[in-house]
C-alpha cells in the first residue's frame, strides 16, 4: 500500500494492522480504488445473479426500486473505471424494466409502486445519460427514459393539499399516501434539476424552483437550520414532521441544489447557500464513533436496526455528492470529499465477511470489526463511497447537450403542464377510484379463495 499523509494515513495503518482479511483501500491511489472497486462490484452482481427472480432482467426479490438504484451505481462504476464487464445486465435490466409507456411504471409492479420508487429509476437514466453510458438501437434514448419519469411524476403534483407537494405514494389505498416525503420531492427536485442542465430546457429548471421553493415551506427543507424532516401529513397541511434523519434525503437536496447552481451559471445564490447549509447539517453523519471522518446512518445503524433499504442509503450520499463536485465550487465539497476518502479507507476494512473474508457489512465506523452482515446492500454502499473517491481522479463533469452528450432528448417533454398550476383532476381523482375498486375486489376475492378454496 502507497503511504499517504494527514488522518487517513493513520486511519489506514490502524485498520490494516487489525484486519487479517478485508480490502486494503488507499483513497490517494487510482489503481487501488479501482481495484477495490471492482472486488465490490462482483460482489453485489453477484448477489443480484443469485436471486430467486433472476428470470426476470431488473426484478429484485422483495423489491423493485432497488434494482434502479443498483445499475445507477454500476453505471458510475462504469464511467469511473472503464469495466464494461456489467454492461450487458444493466441494459438488460434498464430496458425490461422501462414500462409500456417508457417511464418505468410497468404494468407487473404499478399497483403497489411509490413516487420514490419510480424516481430511482428516472435517476438512474439520467445518470447514463449524464455519462454517455451506451444505448441499444431501437430502443428508447436514456434521457427520454428520465424525462418521462419527470412527466408521470408532475401530473400527481397535488396542490390540494399543501398548496403543492408530491404525496410519497401513488395510489389511496396505499399506506403513505397521506404522506408527503423529503426522499420524493428532494428526488424529484434533482431529476428536474439535471434534465434541466443536460436538456438546457427552461421548463424543467422551473419546475426544480417550484419544488425546492415549495418544499422550503414545509419542515421538508427548514432553511432556518437545514435540517430535513423525513415526512410531513397532507391531512395537517404539512405542519407536522417526522424527523428521522437519512443521509438520502439530503442527498437529493444537496445535489438538486448543485445541479441547479450550475445550470444558472452560480447566479442563483439560494442554491449555494442551501447546498453549504444541508452539507453544514449533513455533518451529523460523520459521528464521534467514526473520529467524524465515517459516514454512518446515524438513526439505524448504532441500534443495529438497519433495514434492507436503509443500507443502501450512504451509497447515494456519498456518490450524489460526488459527481456534484465536479460542478460547483471545490471549496464547497472539498471537506465533504476529504471524509469520503477515510470513509473509503474504513469501508474497505469492513470488508472481510464471508468465506472470501472481501464480503462487506455496513457499519463502517466499527472498522475492520466485521458487523456479521452481509448483503446486495452492503455492497452498493461501499460502492457508492469508492465511486464518490474516484470523480476527481477522472475529472469529467456530466455531459450534456451542448458539451458531447450522445443521448438525446424529446424537445415536447415536459411542456404540457404549467408547473406553478397543474393540480390533481376529476380525471385523475376517478382513474385512482377505479384502480382502488379493482385492487380491493381482486383482493377480497383472492382472500376469499385463501380461506374457502375452489
Amino acid at each position: 500500500m502507497r503511504l499517504f499523509k494527514g488522518p487517513i494515513a493513520l486511519l489506514g495503518g490502524i485498520l490494516a494492522l487489525r484486519g487479517a482479511f478485508a480490502i486494503d483501500v488507499d483513497p490517494e491511489n487510482e489503481d487501488s480504488l479501482k481495484s477495490a472497486a471492482k472486488t465490490v462490484a462482483t460482489s453485489m452482481v453477484n448477489f443480484y445473479n443469485d436471486r430467486d427472480s433472476k428470470d426476470i432482467p431488473g426484478k429484485f426479490d422483495d423489491t423493485w426500486w432497488e434494482g434502479g438504484s443498483m445499475f445507477m451505481t454500476l453505471i458510475q462504476y462504469w464511467h469511473l473505471t472503464e469495466d464494461d464487464q456489467f454492461n450487458e445486465i444493466i441494459q438488460d435490466g434498464m430496458y425490461w424494466q422501462k414500462g409500456s409507456d417508457d417511464n418505468f411504471f410497468p404494468s407487473n409492479s404499478s399497483s403497489y409502486l411509490g413516487n420514490d420508487d419510480q424516481m430511482f429509476w428516472g435517476l438512474a437514466a439520467i445518470t447514463a445519460a449524464e455519462l454517455n453510458f451506451p444505448e441499444r438501437k431501437d430502443e428508447p434514448s436514456w434521457v427520454t427514459l428520465a424525462q418521462g419519469v419527470f412527466d408521470a411524476q408532475v401530473a400527481r403534483w397535488d396542490n390540494t393539499t399543501c398548496d403543492g407537494g408530491l404525496r410519497w405514494q401513488i395510489w389511496p389505498y396505499q399506506n403513505g399516501y397521506g404522506i408527503k416525503n423529503a426522499i420524493s420531492n428532494g428526488g424529484l427536485f434533482q431529476l428536474a434539476a439535471r434534465l434541466a442542465l443536460y436538456t438546457k430546457n427552461e421548463t424543467f429548471a422551473n419546475w426544480a424552483e417550484t419544488i425546492w421553493d415549495w418544499s422550503l415551506t414545509t419542515p421538508l427543507l427548514r432553511g432556518s437550520n437545514w435540517n430535513i424532516a423525513d415526512t410531513t401529513s397532507a391531512d395537517r397541511d404539512c405542519k407536522d414532521h417526522g424527523d428521522y434523519q437519512w443521509t438520502y434525503n439530503y442527498a437529493t437536496y444537496i445535489a438538486g441544489a448543485g445541479y441547479m447552481y450550475n445550470y444558472t451559471g452560480g447566479k442563483e445564490y439560494k442554491y449555494l447557500k442551501g447546498i453549504s447549509g444541508l452539507i453544514e447539517t449533513s455533518n451529523q453523519f460523520f459521528p464521534k464513533s467514526g473520529n467524524g471522518e465515517i459516514l454512518s446512518d446515524i438513526t439505524c445503524e448504532p441500534i443495529e436496526k438497519c433495514d434492507r433499504n436503509q443500507k443502501t442509503f450512504k451509497a447515494y450520499y456519498a456518490s450524489w455528492l460526488g459527481f456534484m463536485s465536479d460542478i460547483v465550487p471545490k471549496n464547497v465539497t472539498d471537506s465533504t470529499m476529504a471524509k469520503f476518502k477515510a470513509s473509503a479507507v474504513a469501508a474497505g476494512q469492513q470488508c472481510s465477511g464471508g468465506d472470501d473474508g472481501k464480503h462487506c457489512g455496513i457499519r463502517w465506523t466499527m472498522k475492520s470489526e466485521w458487523d456479521k452482515t452481509t448483503g446486495l446492500e452492503q455492497e452498493m454502499a461501499v460502492l457508492g463511497v469508492l465511486n464518490a473517491v474516484m470523480v476527481p481522479f477522472k475529472n469529467q463533469g456530466p455531459y450534456n447537450s451542448d458539451n458531447g452528450g450522445e443521448s438525446k432528448a424529446d424537445p415536447n417533454a415536459g411542456k404540457d403542464e404549467d408547473p406553478k398550476t397543474r393540480t390533481i383532476t376529476d380525471g385523475d381523482r376517478a382513474g385512482a377510484g377505479i384502480l382502488t375498486a379493482v385492487f380491493v375486489i381482486t383482493w377480497v376475492g383472492g382472500l376469499t379463495w385463501a380461506i374457502w378454496g375452489p
